[in-house]
């Protein structure tokens, strides 16, 4: 085994550092004394130097098993970077050539090479085999060890293939390290890797300098993010969504906003994502937009916030996302907004998923859900989530503890819920206690005749919100503990025990109701939605003056949203009223709109007012594909059917779309699909019904035409008379 004054040498020459952070001299000293090693360091802590050191001490080479091409190559360079030998440190994945892999090869084998990293799908080809097994092998190294475990939140099955190949290749020390694992995945991962000998070392979870906050998301999401980063000028942030086309659109809004921001995903070509992360490293741009496939092993120690504009799937996820913010200890900023509406598209991605994987997706999805809409300290929820305790009543860095809300007794809440567990003999999950104690007679209910007990109904009076936080907190305190193995069945501690038994104080903060928040501020928004009540007053005048010389309804000049947008952001110009919703190119060039700017300009002039144009959210221009793709369909006469299907959107879908195409000013012809669909004498009613109309409202549509038109039939004759009379 290396000496310690060994250790501090290389410490000091290959890192440039005196001393080691926190476990790392225990790590390394342990892994350099051929012993198996589990590493759980929260991001930021150090874990790559826990490897990384000891490779450059020990005979051989050592095999850095990695999931990310972009993690591979980063840590490849900052390695080259430490020494004067460019063949120190190697990769092999996927992007490398046949001829750049021999070179790699004849590096490991004339022993210049001291750590070589390899992707488990690398790692599994024969030829590899063969060649690892004539390479002497210091030890192997597997990075996001939580990739292993079902339960992680990353779960990747060529992980769990890893033991089986290292068994081919031949005997060395393991270390696996991770950011994230509850005690069930670190268990997971130990037991695959074969190493429930390994010594464990665990640092804490608390990363006290980040600070937590959940927001709701609303339609105005976009807007907020960009008032919130150009608030945070010259910092560097990242900011996660779920899909692809969600990176690419915010991206490019973001851009035509005045912000420095580049997308990156898994689905764009390797050179241009590499030349985008490269440029947020050397900080050429601010914010990077991505899905998850950004951030692992990412070395930027000043990431000042992470936003995450779609809650995520697992709170082990979100934790290690959130953990790039602030790794130097200086500020970092949480934003998550949360809407209902995401867990929906969560869940709906499951289906489909084998049951015991839609099971624990569902069970992860429950947990992320029980944070973003809790009351209690943020940072406690997550602590306790990893197994770890945390005593402080008030964090003073969450949303939660700097806003507290009131707090409730509920003793008698948390006893009725402790009995009902019980009385189901502790072999039955959240969900169907609540339906037991607020007296909800469901399928599963029933066949185990619940619905029978004493307890049952016992908690009507409350809301499901309630008996949730009841549950959550009764979690927290130590009183109930769920079985992760049994996807989330509730069982009574001892202390929950002793608790029936000697009742005593026990308060909760009722949980936050998302939709009541976003309905309440709703009701304090002006009656119009517009900013400026006596602007929108005098719009909706030139509305009608304009609309009576045109001949047309008002609604065909503008609808009320896009005079509310007026009221509210007093653009000017036209390229400004372009970027009015429902005010498009062709819209915004019609003649009578310089009377609207006019009008505009000399209510800002008369009243002195400030217009908020540096913080309006500018569209994008043609920002969808999908909409350009539409109307080229359409210019083709392709079946509206055939092009719902080829999107993959419901036929509503598609007419929403097809509607905010001809609402913006752009002119199409659907006369091809009408006429095969729908019978002429309908449509000549329905015409004459929206030439007549104020507002073209469809529900009173439907309510004046009556049953023999069909909303479908509505809105496409709807979209027809826009088109013809407006564009």
């Amino acid at each position: 085994m290396a000496e310690k004054k060994e250790i501090y040498s290389a410490l000091k020459k290959y890192f440039g550092f005196d001393t080691f952070k926190e476990k790392q001299e225990e790590i390394i000293s342990n892994l350099l004394s051929g012993k198996n090693t589990f590493v759980l360091m929260p991001t930021g802590g150090g874990k790559s130097l826990c490897y990384q050191l000891p490779s450059f001490i020990m005979d051989g080479v050592a095999i850095i098993i990695s999931p990310l091409i972009a993690l591979m190559k980063n840590q490849v360079d900052a390695m080259r970077s430490m020494s004067k030998e460019p063949g120190i440190a190697h990769f092999i994945n996927s992007s490398l050539s046949k001829s750049a892999i021999d070179e790699v090869k004849n590096d490991v084998i004339s022993g210049k090479t001291k750590l070589l990293y390899v992707a488990p799908e690398s790692l599994t080809k024969e030829e590899n085999v063969l060649f690892l097994q004539g390479v002497k092998i210091s030890f192997y190294a597997v990075d996001e060890a939580h990739c292993i475990s079902e339960w992680g939140h990353d779960f990747r099955p060529e992980y769990r293939n890893i033991r089986p190949i290292i068994n081919k290749i031949g005997e060395a020390p393991i270390i696996a390290l991770t950011a994230t694992a509850t005690p069930k995945v670190q268990n997971d991962i130990q037991k695959n890797l074969g190493i429930l000998d390994a010594a464990v070392f665990k640092s804490s979870f608390n990363r006290p300098n980040l600070y937590y906050e959940v927001r709701p998301k609303t339609d105005d999401i976009d807007k907020e993010i960009i008032k919130y980063i150009k608030s945070q000028k010259g910092k560097s942030g990242i900011i996660y969504c779920l899909s692809r086309k969600e990176v690419e659109d915010l991206a490019e809004k973001l851009k035509v906003n005045g912000i420095s921001a580049l997308p990156y995903h898994a689905g764009m070509d390797s050179s241009v994502r590499s030349e985008n992360q490269d440029n947020f490293l050397l900080e050429e741009v601010e914010v990077i937009v991505a899905t998850i496939a950004f951030g692992m092993g990412i070395d930027k120690p000043d990431v000042r916030y992470v936003i995450h504009y779609n809650i995520p799937k697992s709170l082990e996820g979100f934790y290690q996302e959130t953990g790039r913010a602030g790794r130097d200890g200086g500020e970092g900023q949480c934003i998550a907004f949360y809407s209902t509406k995401d867990i929906q598209k969560l869940e709906k991605f499951m289906q489909g998923k084998p049951i015991s994987e839609q099971e624990i997706g569902k069970q992860l999805l429950s947990e992320t859900r029980a944070y973003a809409e809790s009351s209690i300290c943020r940072r406690k929820l997550l602590l306790h989530y990893f197994g770890e305790e945390y005593d402080q009543e008030n964090c003073g860095n969450c949303d939660n503890c700097l806003h507290p809300k009131k707090k409730m007794e509920a003793q008698d809440l948390l006893c009725t819920v402790l009995e009902t567990i019980l009385e189901v003999k502790e072999k039955f999950k959240e969900g169907h206690i609540i339906d037991i104690v607020i007296g909800k007679e469901t399928s599963e209910v029933v066949d185990y005749k619940h619905h029978e007990l004493d307890v049952f109904g016992t908690g009507k009076n409350e809301e499901v919100s309630v008996w949730s936080t009841v549950i959550r907190q009764g979690l927290i305190s130590g009183y109930i503990d769920k079985e992760i193995e049994n996807y989330g069945v509730l069982k009574v501690t001892k202390a929950g025990k002793a608790f029936l038994n000697k009742p005593k104080s026990f308060k909760i903060t009722k949980d936050s109701d998302e939709d009541e928040e976003i309905e309440e501020k709703q009701v304090l928004k002006s009656g119009s939605g517009a900013a400026d009540e006596a602007l929108f007053s005098m719009l909706k005048d030139l509305r009608k003056k304009i609309a009576k010389q045109e001949g047309q309804p008002p609604y065909i000049i503008f609808q009320d949203p896009s005079l509310e947008s007026m009221a509210t952001t007093y653009p000017i110009t036209v390229e400004e009223m372009q970027n009015i919703p429902g005010v498009g190119v062709g819209k915004a060039n019609k003649p009578y709109v310089q009377d609207f700017i006019a009008l505009i300009k000399k209510h800002v002039q008369e009243n002195e007012i400030e217009r908020p144009e540096d913080l309006r959210v500018k569209t994008v221009a043609n920002k969808s594909k999908l909409k350009v793709e539409i109307i080229q369909a359409i210019d083709r006469k392709i079946s509206l059917e055939d092009i719902a299907i080829s999107k993959g959107l419901e036929f509503a879908e598609l007419i929403d779309e097809i509607d905010a195409i001809v609402n913006s000013g752009t002119k199409i012809n659907i006369d091809y699909f009408i006429e095969d669909e729908i019978d002429l004498d309908k449509v000549d009613e329905i015409m004459e019904y929206f030439s007549e109309s104020a507002d073209g409202d469809i529900d009173e549509a439907i309510n004046e035409l009556g049953p023999d038109f069909t909303e479908e039939e509505i809105r496409l004759v709807r979209i027809k008379y826009i088109s013809e009379h407006s564009n």
